[in-house]
């Protein structure tokens, strides 16, 4: 890595439940790396499943992790250059870029319905096979 690269380390947890453990090692792994080499350590929240979102969640999260002294340097309430900082904001974002995959010819719509697609999991489930659609 070149020493004038800036690092960024990124922790991006969903707010499907409250901190645990896991989430908390994550964090401070990337948190210490940016740290070690003077880079930015941000939070981004994974938000896109509003059906699973936990009230509250978020401001724990922001919460406990201030509490450990693990303060991120750009993500909600410390907005820098590159927000927004929830997934759900971004979709604008994601759009554009969509649409010149689209354009290009690299990527296509699918069409499948919920079920066909549950029940394609189902079957590599039972053949004990990676997900793939």
């Amino acid at each position: 890595m070149n020493s004038d690269t800036s690092v960024r380390t990124r922790f991006a947890p969903s707010p499907t439940g409250y901190v645990h453990l896991g989430s908390v090692r994550t964090a401070l792994y990337n948190y210490l790396f940016a740290k070690q080499r003077k880079g930015c350590y941000v939070l981004r929240i994974e938000d896109t499943d509003q059906s699973r979102k936990v009230e509250g969640a978020i401001e724990n999260l922001v919460d406990v992790m201030s509490r450990l002294g693990l303060k991120h340097d750009e993500g909600p309430g410390c907005e820098g250059d590159h927000g927004p900082y929830l997934q759900s904001k971004r979709l604008a974002l994601y759009s554009q870029k969509i649409k010149l995959l689209m354009d290009s010819g690299h990527a296509y719509y699918c069409f499948c319905s919920s079920e066909r697609l549950s029940n394609l999991r189902e079957d590599q489930k039972k053949s004990k096979c990676s997900y793939r659609l």
